[in-house]
């Protein structure tokens, strides 16, 4: 295979032939080639070739080639040659989202702003656009796309169904939804490749790493839907538990329990804008208060080993490992933020007052001259535990966030692991050239993913 970059030209002839410059011509081993079959995303016609004097890389498309494959624009692209004969422009990488709570300037409401940051930093190396589920057109194997212009603005265009999707569905109830299931499944068949495939439940990934040696290693004993006697039987084995929502986000609905011998059982949790914490005298007391206020929805909680984590001015601090596949195909920790607990906090959510770090800061505050050995011995972890997830979980992954804490042995523990990562932690004015190595890998992974990788860039 020849994989090179190439300047693609409109021209304005009607013929279905497409012209390339010599040097191009002798790169992708063209040379006295009448025809080829070009192809663009799933789309593939049979054309002329001819040969244009032009010093360096250059692919003209005729008004003819362009009525039946649908080149979204000019400008700098990959492209590769087979041994069948096939010349591939490209690749069309689609990132999809929905339109709720849209409007022309933000066609993907919240998340406009992330989709435009990924289309912008891989105009050069792809046709990169956003679509909602709404804009496939499956007779016509199409969708309607959102291009960026030159000035930043979006515009419409239909193209063919793309080499690769990345997956940014924001919510699980779309997720979830029988539309959603379907559009999967028929990209499977179409062997497009999309990730990542949907949101984790907390308890989804204690199951499937349940038999993983390597990862039990740094998980917290975890038990879902709990009875009343197996949480009491934790909370006396561990002194200390956390207990959350299998479905939950943002340290929402989280409770933190401690047993004292002598001094009874507590509860923290969060209420609004402040923090509550309970005594009880005697478990079912706690256990009658958890009822009260989630009855059956219960079943639908995790209880897991409390870890005593390194703290900060007496705040325990955590970890967000932001883990991307590369455009090797290898798990890399594109960005690392460190989280300090408000005061009397149940998480270390910065909504419920806590404080956001560099990994460096917080480490050197712990560990002194340490602290670069601590930092590295826990990304290590963190690709340990991203590949163990990956192995054990059946569709295809490319991007994690990994909750990760350090007790005070130095011993590194995972806490959560989401398919759908959030990106507050970028938002930190140290961790801004991570927020953009982050979309790097998005679209190297890409890349990787159409087959399109190496060339000249």
């Amino acid at each position: 295979m020849s994989l090179t970059t190439c300047n693609v030209h409109f021209s304005q002839q009607s013929d279905k032939v497409i012209y390339l410059s010599n040097t191009l011509l002798k790169e992708l081993k063209l040379a006295g080639k009448k025809t080829v079959h070009l192809k663009l995303g799933k789309e593939v016609i049979t054309t002329a070739v001819r040969p244009v004097r032009r010093q360096g890389n250059h692919l003209y498309l005729s008004a003819g080639v362009r009525q039946y494959i649908r080149v979204p624009k000019t400008g700098s692209i990959f492209v590769h040659t087979s041994g069948d004969n096939e010349v591939q422009i490209g690749p069309l990488i689609g990132v999809l989202s929905d339109s709720y709570a849209h409007s022309e300037n933000l066609p993907f409401g919240m998340r406009t702003n992330f989709i435009k940051q990924i289309v912008r930093s891989g105009d050069r190396k792809a046709f990169l656009f956003g679509f909602t589920p709404q804009d496939i057109n499956w007779q016509q194997e199409t969708v309607n796309g959102y291009f960026l212009n030159s000035h930043g603005g979006w515009y419409r265009k239909t193209v063919p169904l793309p080499d690769v999707i990345y997956n940014r569905l924001p919510s699980r109830k779309a997720e979830t939804s029988n539309y959603i299931g379907s559009l999967r499944e028929r990209l499977l068949r179409k062997k497009i490749p999309f990730f990542n495939w949907g949101f984790f439940n907390k308890s989804d990934v204690y199951k499937l790493l349940d038999n993983d040696p390597e990862a039990l290693h740094h998980l917290p004993e975890s038990v879902s839907g709990p009875t009343s006697e197996k949480m009491k039987q934790l909370l006396e084995k561990h002194h200390f538990l956390y207990f959350k929502p299998t479905a939950g986000s943002l340290g929402v609905g989280i409770y933190r329990l401690t047993y004292h011998p002598k001094r009874g059982y507590f509860a923290r949790y969060r209420k609004g804008s402040r923090n509550v914490l309970l005594r009880f005298s005697t478990f079912n007391s706690l256990y009658r208060m958890l009822q009260s206020r989630h009855g059956a929805t219960l079943s639908n909680y995790v209880v897991q080993q409390g870890i005593r984590l390194v703290e900060i001015d007496g705040c325990p601090l955590d970890f967000r490992f932001h883990m991307h596949k590369n455009g090797k195909n290898e798990w890399v920790p594109a960005g690392i933020g460190a989280k300090k607990a408000g005061k009397g906090s149940v998480t270390t959510h910065v909504k419920n007052g806590g404080a956001l770090m560099t990994p460096e800061q917080a480490l050197n505050r712990v560990f002194g001259a340490q602290g670069k050995e601590v930092l590295e011995k826990a990304k290590k972890v963190s690709i340990k535990m991203a590949e163990a997830i990956e192995r054990n979980y059946p569709h295809r992954l490319g991007e994690l966030g990994l909750d990760i804490g350090i007790d005070k042995d130095n011993e590194i523990w995972m806490f959560e692991a989401n398919a759908k990562p959030g990106r507050s932690i970028f938002k930190h004015p140290s961790l801004e050239a991570e927020g953009k190595a982050s979309v790097e890998c998005i679209i190297d992974h890409c890349l990787y993913l159409s087959k399109f990788q190496g060339g000249n860039s």
